[in-house]
């Protein structure tokens, strides 16, 4: 009985869930915004090109 009292009393497992959820987090946003550069890039370097060919 007491072993089992010890585990629920036991915090390092929460606190490694709040890391992995913090971190998801950070990846999914960095993902995001990772995006939106290689769209914003894709236009500028298709615009380039255009003007290349029309030179």
């Amino acid at each position: 009985m007491l072993h089992l009292l010890h585990l629920l009393r036991e915090t390092k497992g929460a606190t490694a869930i709040e890391y992995g959820l913090i971190s998801a987090l950070i990846a999914v946003s960095a993902i995001a915004a990772m995006q939106g550069v290689g769209n914003s890039m894709k236009k500028t370097f298709t615009n380039v090109s255009t003007n290349l060919r029309a030179s």
